[in-house]
C-alpha cells in the first residue's frame, strides 16, 4: 500500500546537503511538512506542485511527521540542465542501490573496479582487532561518538557504518550532518541499500574493513539509520542486524562491542530493563561471543533487573557481561553538554533516561579501552 497526497511547496524551511525540508499547501488547505532529496531531482522553489509519499503519516509511524516528496509534477526534471542527471552521468560506478525499483541508483561502491581502493579489497584483510560498537537505535551514534571525543586527549578516529535497520538515506540523519561538521567522524559508510555515505560498500564485511583501511579508523559504530522496524515479537525486528554484525566483526578478527540498550523509563514492557530486542537477538542468534557493557552507576534495583534478564534470557552465559565504574551521570551530562543539538531517545532526554544514556557510554569506554596500540 502507499498513500500518495498532492499539494503546492509554500515555504523552503531549511536545507542542509541534499536534503530540504519543505511546507506543502494540499489540495484541502491542509499544511504538511515534507522531505526533498535533491541528490536525484532539483532544489524545489516556492510554487512548484510536488506528489508525496504520505504512507508512513497515513500510518502514524515514525518518520518525524514528514510527508517525504515523490515527484515534482510538470516538468522534466531528468533534462540535460538538470544538475542531478548530469552529475549522475558522470559518475563511475556500477552497483545499483534500490535494485529494480523507480528509485534505483548507481553508486561508485568502495569495492569495484573503478574505485581508488579496489586494490584494499583484492586481497584478505582482517580489522586487526579493531573495536566495533554495535547498536540498534539510531541516537545512540551520538551520544557514543561524544563520548569517545572526551575519553582522550587526542581522541580516537571514529568512522560510522550505516546499516540496513533503518532510513536508508543517510542524509536523512540530522545528527550524521552534525558529527561530520564538527569533527566527531572521520568518515561514514553505507552499506547494502543504505546509501549517501562517503564511502558505499556493497555488504557489511567490506564496509567494515573499509572503515578500518580506507577511512582510518581506530572505532567502528555500526548502528542503523534513523528509525527501527518492531512488530512485538521476538525476531520480527531490525534489530536482529546485531547478531549478524557480531558475526562479521568476530569473522573479521575484530573486538565486537554491544551497545546495550537499556531504560527504567520506557513504559512498554519489552523495553524495560533490557530491551527483549537485545535479550533474544544476543540470547538465541548471536552465535560468537561479544562484550556487552553497562554502567556501575545503575542503582541496586535496577542491577538486580539488568542481571536477572541477562540470565534468565540466556545473554550472561552466552557472552561476556562489563562493568564499566568509569561512567556517571555527572560525567555523562558533561560530555552530552559539548554536543550542539539535543540528543532525545524515544523523545526521552538524559534526565527523563539517565540509564539509556549511561549504558551508551559505558559501551563507549569500553571501545576506547580496547583500541591496540594507542595513547
Amino acid at each position: 500500500m502507499i498513500v500518495w497526497q498532492s499539494g503546492t511547496v509554500t515555504r523552503i524551511a531549511s536545507e542542509r546537503g541534499c536534503v530540504q525540508e519543505v511546507d506543502i499547501a494540499g489540495t484541502d488547505g491542509e499544511t504538511m511538512k515534507a522531505i526533498h532529496y535533491t541528490d536525484v531531482m532539483r532544489p524545489l522553489r516556492v510554487g512548484d506542485r510536488v506528489k508525496l509519499n504520505a504512507t508512513a503519516e497515513a500510518l502514524h509511524l515514525g518518520s518525524g511527521g514528514y510527508h517525504f516528496v515523490y515527484e515534482v509534477c510538470e516538468e522534466n526534471w531528468v533534462s540535460d540542465d538538470n544538475p542531478a542527471s548530469e552529475e549522475n552521468r558522470r559518475h563511475p560506478g556500477h552497483i545499483m542501490k534500490l535494485r529494480y525499483t523507480p528509485s534505483q541508483r548507481a553508486v561508485l561502491s568502495v569495492e569495484e573496479q573503478a574505485s581508488p581502493h579496489h586494490a584494499v579489497f583484492a586481497e584478505p584483510r582482517t580489522l586487526g582487532g579493531m573495536p566495533v560498537l554495535i547498536g540498534e537505535l539510531h541516537s545512540m551514534l551520538p551520544i557514543a561518538s561524544v563520548w569517545i571525543r572526551g575519553s582522550m586527549q587526542r581522541a580516537p578516529r571514529v568512522s560510522y557504518v550505516m546499516t540496513e535497520g533503518g532510513a536508508l538515506p543517510i542524509s536523512f540523519s540530522r545528527h550524521v550532518a552534525t558529527l561530520r561538521d564538527g569533527g566527531w567522524l572521520c568518515g561514514t559508510i553505507t552499506y547494502g541499500h543504505a546509501y549517501g555515505g562517503e564511502l558505499e560498500a556493497v555488504n557489511k564485511y567490506t564496509a567494515l574493513l573499509a572503515a578500518r583501511h580506507v577511512q582510518g579508523a581506530d572505532i567502528a559504530i555500526a548502528v542503523m539509520g534513523p528509525g527501527i522496524a518492531g512488530t512485538g515479537t521476538p525476531y520480527g525486528h531490525t534489530a536482529t542486524e546485531l547478531a549478524e554484525l557480531i558475526h562479521a566483526v568476530h569473522a573479521l578478527g575484530g573486538t565486537p562491542i554491544v551497545i546495550p540498550r537499556v531504560s527504567f523509563a520506557d513504559p512498554r514492557a519489552r523495553h524495560f530493563g533490557v530491551s527483549a530486542h537485545l535479550l533474544h537477538t544476543l540470547g538465541k542468534l548471536a552465535l560468537v561471543r561479544a562484550a556487552i557493557p553497562f554502567p556501575d552507576e545503575l542503582l541496586d534495583r535496577e542491577k538486580e533487573t539488568v542481571g536477572r534478564q541477562l540470565a534468565s534470557s540466556g545473554c550472561a552465559a552466552r557472552h561476556d557481561i562489563v562493568r564499566v565504574p568509569d561512567v556517571s551521570l555527572s560525567e555523562t551530562e558533561i560530555r552530552l553538554a559539548s554536543y550542539p543539538v539535543p540528543i532525545t531517545t524515544m523523545g526521552r532526554g538524559l534526565r527523563d533516561d539517565p540509564s539509556f544514556y549511561m549504558a551508551v557510554c559505558a559501551a563507549a569506554q569500553t571501545a576506547v579501552s580496547r583500541v591496540r596500540g594507542y595513547e
